[in-house]
């Protein structure tokens, strides 16, 4: 380490200390099943059982309490895709502090909603976090508001870090740390933590593949950013300078995330855990699944960051993970247009343990026959192995089918 890091353990335990009262010591659990799916020990910190949702309350806190009366008075604003948004908003409400939140369009609208809620004033202008900070500064000079940004801010950090801090203490065996990164906030103050704690821990970082700004830090790499994905949390383009001073000094490397491991993730936590999590909450998870040599037999703390998934967009993602799974089958039928065929079709999917959830007919085919149709059908099966066999079923009849939608993910093991 060449320079000192502007933060220290000292910083991080005054954190601590001055947001006790207001802040959840969210709990940290060993998960038997998601362990063995991944061959390691994996330990999860539901951080996305704060107030609002997410770790963000802690920074937001910590900095809204360093305000002087004047500051309080005038009132604060920040740029936020959500979570830091209603982190602000909660706290600065229950302090009696003004706040105004300037979000980037295409923010969920349950992230918008709940910010307001909180009694925050709500400005939608960007197409990304950085136009919005721009925004935001621009609105801070014009009414003389404090600007409370979400990660690149010594107190931010130093409050982000308290998650280490409780991680470590409620399980110390801890090897390594798997924390999401968007603009780097949540990996530098828990880095600094950890690090501080138990020197040899390793802390690898999880990031949105279609964002990859700390990756190139890191790797000196120049991948793209850009793109729509589901971890809108952590869609950062430009890391802080901070966060890049002590991300580069702490952090062991960060790892590059696809869209249907995030996905899949999700699913797994909800149906497994019973948890709630956002795309950039479940990344961290994400990314352990997805990297199972550097993680094999090593106790791992995987950090579930926030919960704040809007309910439409989870929807659409249970359906593409199960359909990813083969547990739901699209699938369209060449039949002739005749009384009947529905009645056989339905019965042969009866008989070999599937369940039928919805049914269309396409008549309107102007390359073949007036007297074809195609019946469209969406089935319910097992597996993917059970899905393969009601298709069997259906092609020994004499019927044509074409599977649509996403290709079921292969058997664990299969090359």
């Amino acid at each position: 380490m060449n320079a000192p890091l502007p933060i220290s353990l000292l910083d991080i335990e005054a954190a601590a200390r001055a947001i006790a009262d207001a802040i959840e010591v969210t709990p940290a659990r060993h998960s038997r099943i998601l362990s063995a799916i991944a061959g390691a020990d994996i330990y999860l910190k539901f951080e996305n059982l704060q107030f609002t949702a997410s770790f963000k309350e802690r920074g937001a806190l910590n900095k809204l309490l360093s305000l002087s009366k004047d500051e309080r008075q005038r009132g604060v604003i920040a740029m936020s895709a959500g979570n830091h948004a209603q982190g602000v908003a909660y706290h600065a409400g229950r302090l009696g502090v003004p706040a105004t939140i300037v979000m980037p369009e295409g923010t969920p609208f349950t992230k918008v909603k709940h910010t307001r809620g909180f009694g925050a004033s709500v400005v939608i202008e960007g197409t990304t976090l950085s136009e919005s900070y721009a925004c935001a500064n621009a609105l801070a000079l014009e009414r003389g508001l404090t600007l409370i940004h979400p990660y690149d801010d010594p107190l931010v950090i130093a409050g982000q870090g308290t998650v280490a801090l409780e991680f470590i203490a409620q399980v110390p065996e801890l090897d390594i740390l798997v924390v999401p990164v968007g603009g780097g906030g949540l990996i530098s103050g828990m880095a600094l933590a950890a690090r501080a704690k138990k020197p040899d821990i390793r802390v690898y970082g999880a990031e949105a593949k279609l964002y990859p700004a700390m990756h190139n830090l890191l790797a000196k790499d120049n991948l793209p950013c850009a793109g729509q994905t589901i971890a809108e949390g952590i869609a950062v383009k430009d890391p802080g300078d901070l966060t890049r001073q002590i991300v580069v000094a702490l952090v062991d490397d960060v790892l590059l995330i696809g869209e249907a491991d995030i996905e899949g993730a999700i699913v797994k936590l909800l149906e497994i855990e019973k948890s709630l999590t956002e795309g950039a909450g479940a990344t961290a998870l994400a990314a352990v699944l997805a990297n199972p040599a550097i993680f094999k037999r090593r106790k791992v703390g995987v950090v579930i960051s926030g919960g704040n998934i809007d309910m439409r967009l989870l929807s659409n993602v249970i359906l593409r993970e199960l359909a990813r799974e083969g547990r739901i089958l699209s699938l369209t039928i060449a039949i002739e247009d005749r009384p009947g065929l529905l009645a056989r079709v339905s019965r042969i999917i009866g008989e070999a343990g599937g369940n039928i959830l919805e049914v269309s007919h396409n008549r309107l085919m102007t390359g073949t026959s007036a007297k074809s149709a195609d019946l469209g059908l969406v089935v319910e099966a097992r597996d993917g192995t059970h899905a393969g066999e009601i298709k069997t079923r259906l092609q020994e009849a004499g019927f044509v089918v074409r599977e649509q939608g996403p290709t079921p993910a292969a058997p664990r093991g299969a090359k």
